[in-house]
């Protein structure tokens, strides 16, 4: 096996080599990304890269950049102590969301993710809600699903079964694991789910343990963690940046900044799988129609009345829907209008060229 596909270059990605650039480029992977610079990697050590100046300067949008997990064409100098990256792969799979606040765009979370282990834990922080977001997220990129319920040391048995009945009513093809950080329940079970050649990513809000967890799966502290307040029994920002860190099995994880916000754009195929029940459902109104409002015969109406759907449940896919539609649209007026002042600036620099 080569280094490169010991950190995950597979015949899928193989398969998608622009023949002119591989002529004149080698090939590597982003570990991480710090603003305007990289670290990227062949299999051995990081190494420190910048985008060269038409792929800074030409994309029409920050989607188009590199983010970790991405496979890249670099350059390297120096006996590989600096790369200029000058294109990125087509991607197997992307991890995204919207970015916070107002501004309608994108904000990559990391690229070519075969698993994503989203992360609860079972105190104040549980939330069926916010889950159902990221797990609309990760079923939009078709990335498989692990669930992990941090702090179980802080529940009884018992309550702990009742939250992971009700995760799997919401995920029924998702794995749902249990574990402390404190006590280190279950971390050989997480380690059994990491596979040679795959790569893993860790999600969740700030203060359910993913840092920590880390360096419980590496077996030493090599990345910082912070106290956990005890009045919002959350923690403080620890993780800022994206890195692809390799594990001794030859698995590889991304640790992610916790995530706030978790605003969807065009989301049809995530919400759809993560949602299905509700789908199916639809179909069977008695009207083409239906709105799910108010009619009689409304099959989605009626399994509420009768308790077998979660009112909330409902109410959470019909604004994840509403939000999907708006930004989509959004994005797409707002693309349009960056790719008009891309063409300016070609235009101009093209012009100053002569």
């Amino acid at each position: 096996m080569s280094e490169l596909e010991s950190i995950g270059y597979s015949n899928w990605f193989k398969c998608q080599v622009d023949e002119k650039k591989i002529a004149i480029h080698g090939v590597a992977r982003v570990a991480s990304v710090h603003k305007n610079s990289y670290t990227v990697t062949k299999g051995g050590e990081e190494i420190f890269a910048e985008l060269s100046g038409n792929l800074l300067y030409g994309t029409e949008s920050s989607s188009d950049l590199p983010t970790t997990g991405d496979w890249v064409y670099a350059d390297f100098y120096d006996d590989d102590s600096h790369a200029i990256i000058y294109g990125v792969f087509p991607r197997r799979t992307l991890l995204r969301r919207k970015t916070a606040g107002k501004q309608v765009d994108f904000q990559l979370i990391a690229a070519n993710i075969d698993v994503a282990y989203i992360i609860q834990s079972l105190n104040e922080n549980f939330n069926l809600r916010r889950l159902e977001r990221y797990l609309v997220m990760v079923n939009e990129s078709e990335i498989e699903s692990l669930i992990l319920l941090s702090k179980c040391d802080l529940m009884p048995n018992e309550e702990i079964n009742e939250i992971k009945k009700k995760v799997q009513n919401i995920a029924p093809q998702s794995t749902v694991i249990e574990f402390s950080n404190f006590k280190l329940e279950n971390i050989d079970s997480i380690i059994g789910t990491l596979k040679h050649g795959y790569t893993y990513c860790l999600l969740g809000s700030s203060g359910v343990g993913k840092t920590t967890l880390l360096n419980n799966i590496i077996g030493k502290e090599k990345f910082e963690t912070k106290a956990v307040s005890k009045i919002q029994s959350k923690g403080r920002h620890t993780t800022t940046s994206r890195q692809l860190v390799r594990l001794e099995n030859g698995a590889m994880i991304i640790d992610t900044p916790g995530m706030r916000e978790l605003g969807s754009m065009s989301v049809d195929d995530g919400l759809e799988e993560t949602f299905s029940e509700i789908l199916k459902l639809s179909q069977s109104c008695k009207f083409n129609d239906c709105s799910h409002t108010n009619e009689k015969g409304c099959a989605i109406l009626a399994t509420i009345a009768d308790g077998d759907l979660s009112e909330q449940r409902y109410q959470n896919y019909l604004k994840m829907k509403k939000e999907s539609e708006y930004n989509q649209m959004s994005y797409l007026e707002k693309r349009s209008k960056d790719k008009s002042f891309g063409k300016m600036v070609k235009s101009v620099m093209k012009d100053k060229q002569r």
